[in-house]
């Protein structure tokens, strides 16, 4: 929903009735995971992708008809590996679409507002009835209040750890019983990406992670470098020492940072800093030597082994790269990779699940 909260602000704001469809669930390797959003309004127009493609027509036709009758429906979408260029999934993979008309959403204009600026709101559906959780409130019925209990308080859990998925209860909130599905989705505000150091390879960076999701910060000791004009697409900029701004500011398990000054009197003190966070990605830009001097440096100030496994340096992964543009690639990718337990090798070498869990 994140990526086409916009839109759909526009829809409410001229009055036109549409439909949302999310994936619920997956099977094999589908394309997208849960939480993939599509929408549809009453004029025609699309947002968004639940398949990237395979299923998109049909799905369309859904939302059309659910803006009609203002009922929501669950469809499965299959496909075999012999058949795969039939109605269904070209990848072989299944996926469990919910399509729900406007008419049975909860305070749309409240969650589409919390999304759009980045405050903790929580979904949970069963189809025709959605709950909405804040972390201080609730909107909405499911239809009955002990499974509206029930389901905000699995809610509110999972929206405190970012997470989406079904939650399964008895029809009064019972645990450990299945009669009532529920598709919770988070919302939560998008990680952060720190970089450090304003060069040119630093803008391509910002570009990249602004694409992938990130609120981007840069930050650097030098105002004649830090400017709005050389990053105009950086959330925030900060001209700060970096070691002394890393030390302030909040870094949590989903932060990445990216250091990218290459200079000892940068570099030094703010790794040590950073080795110290919860950072799930801390790379290092620099040449071997650089590299070997970074560590030999880090080590005389008392940084540990076991510690310095957690830095990525020299940053990135190995294609190659030469351009800035190039560069801030390769970065990206050992994010990624990092974050979803890829090994960065061709996909022809492998023959292993495409679609990580």
């Amino acid at each position: 929903m994140r990526d086409i909260a916009d839109g759909l602000t526009d829809w409410r704001a001229a009055g036109v009735a549409f439909a949302v469809a999310t994936v619920v669930r997956t099977w094999r390797s589908a394309p997208r995971q849960p939480g993939a959003t599509m929408a549809v309004n009453a004029e025609g127009e699309v947002l968004g992708s639940i398949s990237g493609g395979c299923v998109e027509g049909a799905v369309f036709d859904l939302c059309r008809e659910a803006i009609e009758t203002g009922k929501a429906r669950t469809e499965i979408y299959g496909v075999s590996d012999d058949d795969a260029f039939g109605v269904g999934l070209t990848c072989g993979g299944t996926i469990e679409v919910l399509v729900q008309p406007e008419v049975t959403l909860t305070e749309t204009d409240a969650v589409l507002d919390a999304i759009t600026t980045g405050r903790p709101v929580a979904t949970a559906s069963t189809g025709d009835a959605q709950l909405v959780v804040w972390p201080d409130r609730v909107a909405g019925s499911l239809g009955d209040s002990d499974l509206d209990r029930a389901v905000a308080q699995q809610a509110a859990g999972m929206l405190a750890q970012g997470s989406t998925g079904t939650v399964h209860l008895g029809t009064h909130g019972e645990q450990r019983r299945d009669e009532v599905s529920v598709f919770v989705q988070s919302y939560v505000p998008p990680p952060r990406m720190i970089v450090f150091g304003a060069i040119d390879y630093a803008a391509a960076v910002a570009r990249i992670g602004r694409f992938l999701g990130y609120h981007v910060t840069l930050c650097d000791a030098r105002a004649v470098f830090a400017t709005r004009k050389r990053f105009p697409d950086v959330d925030d900029l900060v001209v700060r020492w970096p070691h002394e701004y890393l030390a302030a500011t909040v870094v949590d398990e989903r932060t990445v940072l990216c250091v990218l000054t290459h200079d000892p009197k940068f570099d030094v003190p703010l790794l040590q800093v950073a080795l110290r966070t919860p950072a799930r990605y801390i790379g290092a830009m620099g040449s071997r030597r650089t590299h070997d001097d970074r560590m030999r440096r880090l080590r005389e100030a008392g940084v540990d082994e076991e510690t310095l496994t957690r830095l990525r340096s020299p940053i990135g992964l190995d294609l190659g790269a030469r351009t800035p543009e190039e560069t801030a690639v390769a970065i990206a990718a050992e994010i990624v990779a990092g974050s979803w337990g890829g090994s960065g090798r061709p996909l022809t070498e492998l023959d292993s699940p495409i679609h990580h869990a």
